[in-house]
């Protein structure tokens, strides 16, 4: 199926630019411009005078029959809508080669970038330069009479391309992760800071991306799961350095720049698969919708992210190493605490915004769609993790499990509802990320299961054989009393 699928898209290319089997699509144009006039006359003769008239006007009409059986076949085939309207009013007209010289039998004539494509592509065949770039210029040339925005978007979304913001935060962000890292090894203050300043860095660099897109595509930052996947990331960012601004601790910077790096991969990822802003389905066909629901309820994903996230910190560095002293554990704790309130406020106003929508949608507040499931169980897992905390049934081990189990909730939510192909959103479908989904799980599960190890196995708490524990017990689990302010 998949190569049926690859020779059809193989085939439909190939016949983009002009049939496949033509030696020169510029003569062939020719020829079907001298017939247009004639077979139209004898056809509208045949239409006015009946078939009486057929053997008189047989040969204009079979000769432009021909051409019809011949670009209709290249309507169907052709992939890019490539030739702008006649009319400039009707600016999003656009059609592929074959439709467009369907419509020349309407109208009598061929469009003038029909024959452009026709001198490029014969050019392009013969690997004359210098008429494929004459026929680029008198092709813009054309084009800059009637379409001349259209021209400066498509040099301005080139230009965004070619200068891939979020590529080079991918780089930032990295280098920003691996001075964090080294703050905590050796404790020197200007790792911290260069850190800091990176992931500033790659914030700006990846706002100017999210600004440049919503200005090109004239949405709002969220549109589809690769926009999602960049705007999670730069929520995570901006929690990372208001966390990193009041602790200063290298902990919300490493976990800032960890989420942008994992995020920029996916969404980098995504892209591969074509157009990352491609037509909107209708029921998202709305700016306002956009603009709350999908943007609130993504800000809660990358805050139950961050909080899950800033939990692995917790873990690692708890289990593997001795840097997670006292004080660090508790400032920990409370980022956590606090980056789940947030995460449960933008959760749960973005699924009642999302009932809203659906409600004007599809007529019904709430239809236990899977996509609506995911983001009902995002909120009660926060609301979980809040009421455990708030009645001592967990300390800041269990918090830290609690949360790194949200990473999977999210995920799902997030994702693995797009890979199921049911319901009213399963306009997202795919499956190629599965077994990356269940990859990024079983790291998930082996992390809780690490945090709910003694601690005397734990390097940062764990005391030499015979000794004494700490009085003070900062990763109590279920039993212990509430924390207090």
């Amino acid at each position: 199926m998949k190569l049926n699928s690859q020779l059809g898209l193989y085939f439909r290319l190939q016949n983009s630019l002009r049939p496949q089997n033509v030696s020169s699509f510029v003569e062939e144009l020719q020829v079907f411009q001298r017939s247009l006039a004639p077979g139209l006359a004898a056809l509208q003769k045949m239409h006015t005078h009946g078939h009486q008239q057929l053997d008189e006007g047989n040969g204009d009409v079979q000769a432009v029959a021909r051409f019809f059986h011949r670009y209709q076949v290249l309507s169907q085939a052709a992939y890019p809508l490539i030739i702008p309207p006649g009319d400039p009013a009707k600016r999003d007209h656009w059609l592929n080669i074959g439709a467009s010289l369907m419509e020349s039998l309407r109208t009598g004539q061929i469009s003038p970038a029909v024959w452009a494509y026709a001198k490029m592509a014969d050019a392009y065949g013969d690997e004359n330069a210098l008429d494929f770039n004459a026929a680029v210029t008198e092709y813009r040339n054309w084009l800059a009479g009637s379409f001349a925005p259209e021209l400066r978007k498509s040099a301005q979304e080139n230009f965004f391309n070619a200068f891939e913001p979020f590529i080079k935060s991918i780089s930032i962000y990295l280098l920003a992760f691996l001075f964090g890292c080294a703050f905590w090894i050796n404790w020197s203050p200007w790792t911290r800071r260069t850190a800091f300043y990176l992931l500033v860095l790659g914030i700006v660099l990846h706002t100017s991306g999210l600004i440049f897109r919503m200005y090109l595509a004239g949405r709002p930052p969220v549109t589809n799961l690769y926009s999602s996947a960049i705007f999670v990331g730069w929520g995570a960012g901006i929690l990372g350095i208001i966390l990193e601004r009041i602790w200063r601790d290298g902990i919300g910077g490493v976990t800032a720049a960890s989420v942008g790096v994992v995020t920029l991969i996916i969404a980098h990822n995504l892209s591969l698969s074509g157009d990352t802003m491609e037509m909107l389905q209708a029921v998202l066909d709305t700016n306002i919708w956009l603009a709350t629901h999908v943007v609130v309820i993504t800000l809660g994903y990358a805050s139950m992210f961050v909080a899950g996230f800033l939990a692995m910190l917790y873990i690692v560095r708890g289990f593997f190493t001795t840097t997670l002293l006292p004080g660090t554990a508790k400032a920990l704790s409370r980022m956590v605490y606090g980056i789940v309130c947030f995460a449960t406020l933008f959760s749960f106003v973005g699924t009642i915004l999302g009932g809203i929508w659906a409600d004007q949608s599809w007529g019904r507040f709430w239809g236990w769609d899977p996509k609506e499931n995911g983001a009902l169980i995002i909120v009660i897992w926060c609301a979980l993790i809040l009421h455990a905390r708030w009645g001592g049934l967990v300390r800041e081990r269990g918090l830290m499990a609690l949360c790194i189990l949200g990473n999977i909730v999210t995920a799902f939510s997030w994702f693995g509802v797009n890979m199921l192909g049911v319901g009213l959103h399963s306009y997202g479908f795919m499956d190629q990320a599965f077994k990356w989904l269940m990859a990024f799980d079983v790291s998930q599960l082996a992390l809780i299961g690490i945090a709910l190890t003694p601690l005397r196995y734990w390097r940062s708490f764990g005391t030499p054989t015979g000794a004494k524990p700490a009085k003070e017990n900062p990763s109590g689990l279920a039993g212990a009393k509430p924390l207090t302010a």
